[in-house]
């Protein structure tokens, strides 16, 4: 678990195991394998193992908790 305020651009790659993503200020666009949705605050957003997915256009005061559980590779 981990608070994450990217920096002007998000770099993230994508990782070996799910994800959980809880919006805590701010608003951003977001993309995930090709999907991209706008989030606000109080949003919550799932990301699967290997998923290539990023913020983009977010505000300043934009911040998320990020959460990795399960298994390496996913659930699945």
């Amino acid at each position: 678990m981990e608070l994450y305020k990217p920096d002007k651009i998000d770099k993230q790659h994508p990782h070996s195991r799910d994800e959980i993503y809880v919006i805590v200020s701010g608003k951003a666009m977001f993309y995930n394998e090709g999907i991209v949705v706008e989030v606000t605050a109080n949003d919550c957003l799932h990301v699967p193992a290997f998923a290539e997915h990023r913020f983009l256009n977010f505000s300043d005061d934009f911040v998320t908790w990020v959460f990795f559980y399960g298994p390496e590779g996913g659930e699945g």
